[in-house]
């Protein structure tokens, strides 16, 4: 059980300081304008639609933020669908963080933690096949 607390912890300050923090401080630049700056001088990414469309970016790490806080939400609360959100979050966040660079590598390094734990809570000291 105490895994899954960590892992739950873990994909709580990913989702909440990392996925929507990161969005809401862009609230000032959409209230006073982006004339003024160029988004693009503090964020990279690898992609370059990605890199051209960085607002849209935005709203979607903040639904990947909100979901991620609410599976481990459920986690935490040792609620079955807790578990099953928060790997799918896990392996998506794993396919996905190659194409967002160098932020890509925080979010490879919370999501991977956290599925490495969430593994080795459910499955335990089972073995693949038991000997006979």
């Amino acid at each position: 059980m105490k895994k899954y607390k960590i892992a739950a912890l873990l994909m709580f300050f990913h989702g909440a300081f990392m996925e929507i923090g990161g969005c809401l401080c862009l609230i000032p630049v959409l209230i006073f304008g982006s004339e003024n700056l160029d988004m693009s001088k503090y964020f990279s990414f690898i992609v370059p639609y990605l890199q051209d469309n960085l607002y849209m970016m935005s709203i979607v790490g903040l639904i990947y933020g909100i979901v991620r806080v609410t599976g481990a939400i459920g986690l935490w609360r040792n609620k079955m669908w807790g578990l099953v959100l928060s790997i799918i979050n896990c392996v998506i966040t794993m396919a996905l963080m190659i194409f967002m660079l160098p932020a890509g590598i925080m979010d490879g390094i919370f999501a991977c933690s956290s599925l490495i734990l969430m593994l080795m809570q459910y499955f335990g000291n089972k073995k693949i096949v038991e000997p006979v």
